[in-house]
């Protein structure tokens, strides 16, 4: 036959009471820690990933015009290798046409 202790029996409860108010202080502090750090994090003015990825992007598409750019520009440049004389863009005039 099993007896009752009431001593055991409020040594449960106080150790169940224990436990239920030390998992409560845990989660209390899990959201201060939470609120303190997207606080900072606010502060910070930090991007999130979803604004850095569309600027990633766009920055990609963007390189991409100024390569193909490059690449139309470089056969028309290529037409005279030859430099023509007077047409420098420093402001002096050439030896033989100052008169």
């Amino acid at each position: 036959m099993q007896t009752r202790n009431p001593i055991l029996d409020e040594f449960a409860k106080l150790t169940t009471g224990a436990m239920g108010l030390a998992q409560a202080a845990g989660e209390e502090a899990k959201t201060a820690w939470r609120a303190q750090t997207d606080r900072i994090v606010a502060e910070m003015d930090l991007v999130r990933r979803d604004e850095f990825d569309v600027l990633k992007d766009e920055i990609a598409a963007l390189r991409a015009e100024i390569a193909e750019l490059k690449a139309v520009k470089k056969p028309a440049a290529k037409t005279s290798t030859k430099p023509v004389a007077g047409t420098s863009t420093d402001g002096t005039q050439p030896g033989d046409a100052a008169g």
